[in-house]
């Protein structure tokens, strides 16, 4: 885990999940049921891979994730919400309102 900058709760997790990509990943998995690393590079925000392996790996070691593999091929992993990580709808279900409301020219992605 990344040092804290301050005991502040805000603080402390935006230092966790407060980048630009970790919340569209959790998003992705949440609401529209990706779980491979190839569906979540097909997200149209256009995450890199070495991002996204990044990502990934700190939402797994954040408790947020679990991996498995999802073929005989080892190296193909399929990633699903912990508990933890789907204690985050509630606050993304806030940030779309709030964005919603105070953003012009937003809306609810539709994904493909």
């Amino acid at each position: 885990m990344p040092p804290k900058r301050s005991t502040c709760p805000i603080a402390s997790t935006l230092d966790l999940i407060g980048d630009r990509w970790t919340l569209l990943i959790v998003r992705d998995i949440m609401f529209f049921d990706k779980h491979r690393f190839e569906e979540f590079l097909d997200s149209p925000e256009g995450i890199s891979t070495n991002i996204l392996a990044n990502r990934l790996k700190l939402l797994e070691e954040l408790g947020l994730v679990t991996k498995q593999p999802y073929s005989n091929h080892s190296r193909r992993m399929s990633y699903h919400l912990t508990e933890k990580g789907e204690s985050l709808r509630t606050l993304l279900k806030a940030i779309t309102r709030w964005g919603l409301k105070h953003l012009p020219d937003t809306e609810i992605p539709r994904e493909e």
